[in-house]
């Protein structure tokens, strides 16, 4: 099955279509250096593991229990460009032998706008991908420095003005409230990246997790994030995106019509999506699945030709209901109320968040109208009681 496009963005036809859909995610966690804010699972200066792990995530592949064919494949990091694609290439020819993949099917890879040349661009398109997302963070050089990035503004114009002319759907992601980052540095950014007219555009405010550079800095002294500042920033860029005919389709990612994210749509509408490497996490049939975080554990266990799930997580109802919600309501589209919902309505955080324009209920679902307190809202609905429903 494959999504109706193009739909708006931020239709609801669209949103709970993905339910049935599948995708997979797979794990490449290398970089070239760890970025100060990441606190994801990521290695620096081993590239000298690149072909032993791609080829212990294609074996795991090949472990993998049948299953339906795949609507979507999303590769994530890390920085997977930093993989020859000859390699890629591998991934997604073992995915299609052990599942398939429909034709069209979304095929996602990350990169750093510093590792796309002319020769990584031809083997990504060889190798079957048709869309990329581009670390770009900000077209300030010196808020790419104070962010860890090693690519320049030039550099990221480049790629991701061939990648299109290429004929990949492309997203931009951008980082906003960068201490010593202005309001009017950002709204200049984003002008320069809607300049590039890219086909999805994701943006994340900077955040301090723990055991990060970034934490430790902070601990010291440096300056925080400033929460007014970042709020002002994301107000700035909806009305920039909606005027370049950019749709908010959830609250961090905005797109052209037929260029949304599948594979996130996948994972918003608690659909089922394989992982694959070390630290991925999937979910089956209304199972999570975590697999093993350090690399060394997932290559001896793989190596050794044992699965290297480390966990497995199956929710009971309630807790589905739950999680249904607060995934649900991160999309412009809402949710299906559902008995969870008119639990949230009815509930006494639920009644301030309506009388507060926070969220509303239309016809059969409710949507948060103020997108910066989703984050509210999913409390909310995690303070709800259990039931035996």
């Amino acid at each position: 099955m494959t999504i109706d496009e193009p739909l708006r963005p931020d239709s609801p036809v669209l949103a709970d279509a993905a339910s049935s859909l599948a995708a997979a995610y797979v794990h490449v966690p290398f970089c070239a250096r760890l970025c100060p804010y990441c606190d994801f699972n990521v290695v620096a200066g081993r590239d000298d593991l690149i072909e032993r792990y791609i080829s212990a995530v294609i074996s795991e592949i090949e472990m993998e229990p049948a299953w339906k064919r795949l609507d979507a494949v999303y590769v994530g990091g890390g920085t997977p460009s930093r993989v020859p694609p000859v390699l890629l290439a591998g991934i997604v020819d073992a995915l299609d032998r052990r599942f398939g993949i429909v034709p069209g099917a979304e095929i996602s890879l990350e990169a750093n706008p510093e590792d796309w040349t002319p020769v990584v661009e031809a083997g990504l398109r060889e190798a079957g991908f048709t869309r990329v997302s581009f670390g770009v963070q900000s077209f300030d050089g010196e808020v790419l420095k104070t962010l860890g990035r090693t690519h320049t503004p030039e550099q990221a114009e480049v790629a991701v003005s061939t990648a299109r002319l290429a004929g990949f759907s492309v997203n931009v992601d951008l980082i906003f409230g960068t201490p010593g980052e202005s309001e009017a540095d950002w709204v200049s950014g984003v002008a320069r990246a809607l300049s590039l007219i890219p086909d999805h555009l994701s943006a994340y405010g900077l955040t301090v997790e723990r055991g990060t550079a970034l934490s430790r800095a902070v601990a010291a002294g440096a300056p925080a994030p400033d929460a007014d500042l970042q709020a002002d920033e994301y107000e700035a860029l909806e009305e920039a995106a909606a005027a370049a005919g950019l749709v908010r389709y959830e609250v961090s990612n905005y797109a052209r019509p037929g260029h949304t994210c599948v594979y996130n749509l996948v994972t918003w509408a608690q659909g089922d999506y394989l992982a694959f490497g070390a630290g991925a996490h999937g979910h089956r049939n209304g199972e999570r699945a975590r697999n093993v975080h350090r690399i060394d554990a997932y290559l001896n266990r793989v190596e050794a030709g044992i699965r290297p799930v480390q966990s497995v997580e199956r929710l009971d109802s309630w807790g589905r209901e739950q999680e249904r919600l607060f995934l649900g309501l991160r999309r412009t589209a809402g949710v299906e109320a559902g008995h969870g919902g008119v639990r949230l309505l009815e509930s006494v955080w639920g009644t301030r968040l309506q009388h507060a324009g926070v969220i509303e209920r239309q016809g059969s679902r409710i949507r948060v109208r103020r997108p910066l307190l989703t984050d509210e809202v999913s409390r909310a609905v995690l303070a709800l009681a259990g039931c035996d429903c």
